[in-house]
């Protein structure tokens, strides 16, 4: 098959994630790969996922299409690169992608094309817009039920065809990461670490995680929070983390190291207030971790049995921080659900599996 997989931008999040995992898995099993990226490519360190793809041997576009204003410039830009190769079929991934790239190949007659739905954001402008382009979709793909059920109340006259296909996680990279030392940041290398990873927006819920961790860090001396990523609430975390002091509360910005601040912290937080299915838990759980996390979209189908145990409410500070003192200090129970999140992950979420499902898929509109 001859497949072009559309996407936003190339950095290092998530869905980029999914489709450079995707893209290497189809391309190793004898499809014509083409990443086309409407913005323009990350550099530096941020380019992991690029540099992952061409080693690879996938084909890697970008438009450099990354202003509101270029909207237009980005939609012919995509025509023009699906009327001088052709696919057949094109995969979307992200809102901008899901628009743009779906109307592009309309217009040219690409014979398939597939949505994919990351998140539940409720927004009345973009759902309109995403609702023209969902109805020229063969199919849309979710990263979760809870992502399903919100396409389905969203969307309801526009979807032709619904799945839901899982992130994964690479099991065995993720094995050959040694565990970071916190000595790098100038903590001592035996500080216990809540840590977070993730943008830093305030669809994370940081502002409730500051309001809970605040008294936990007083009551428990040898608590330290970590935060990584970028985002456009770090001024504003800048000001608690001098608040707080530095050797308690510590602001890292973007880390290509991030999973192996995960492999050594000792609990890991998420607050969210909506997500799809955050990528950073099932990282945690495959390196064998406890979670403190809100019950959004797809945070539950990742933790299974376990999720009463590491789940609370969203928008509930007080919860959220009763929840994290109590996987705080029963070390032994948590050390358990973390042994049966990793194996959760290696059963349940191979990045095997996800290629085959959307292999399948692929084939079955084809026919």
């Amino acid at each position: 098959m001859r497949i072009d997989l559309a996407i936003t931008e190339l950095s290092f999040g998530g869905a980029e994630r999914c489709l450079t995992q995707l893209a290497i898995g189809l391309q190793q099993r004898g499809h014509d790969v083409r990443v086309l990226s409407i913005g323009s490519l990350p550099q530096g360190d941020q380019a992991q996922l690029v540099v992952a793809l061409q080693d690879q041997g996938v084909a890697v576009e970008a438009g450099g299409w990354d202003r509101p204003r270029q909207v237009i410039q980005a939609y012919w830009w995509l025509r023009e690169r699906f009327l001088r190769n052709p696919p057949d079929l094109l995969q979307t991934m992200l809102y901008h992608a899901n628009v743009l790239a779906t109307w592009a190949a309309k217009s040219v007659g690409v014979p398939v094309r597939i949505g994919g739905m990351r998140v539940a954001e409720r927004s009345r402008f973009r759902e309109l817009l995403e609702a023209r382009a969902i109805a020229q979709m063969d199919a849309l793909v979710c990263v979760s039920d809870s992502v399903a059920r919100f396409a389905t109340s969203a969307f309801p006259r526009a979807i032709r065809g619904l799945e839901v296909i899982p992130n994964a996680i690479d099991i065995d990279a993720i094995d050959h990461i040694a565990p970071a030392a916190w000595d790098q940041i100038g903590w001592p290398n035996d500080s216990q670490v809540v840590l977070f990873v993730g943008r830093l927006h305030r669809q994370k819920g940081l502002d409730l995680l500051v309001e809970a961790i605040e008294p936990l860090l007083a009551r428990y001396p040898e608590m330290r929070c970590c935060l990584v990523g970028e985002g456009p609430l770090r001024e504003t975390l800048e000001s608690v983390e001098e608040r707080l002091g530095r050797d308690r509360f510590r602001l890292l910005g973007w880390r290509r190291d991030a999973v192996a601040m995960i492999k050594a912290c000792r609990l890991l937080v998420l607050p969210s207030r909506y997500e799809g299915m955050p990528n950073v838990v099932l990282e945690a759980m495959a390196v064998g971790k406890p979670i403190a996390a809100t019950k959004v979209e797809g945070v539950s189908e990742l933790l299974g049995d376990n999720a009463p145990y590491q789940t609370t409410l969203a928008e509930d500070p007080f919860a959220f921080a009763a929840l994290v003192e109590d996987l705080w200090v029963n070390p032994t129970a948590s050390q358990v659900l973390a042994e049966q999140n990793r194996t959760r992950a290696v059963e349940s979420f191979s990045v095997p599996q996800m290629v085959d499902r959307y292999e399948t898929l692929y084939r079955s509109l084809l026919c």
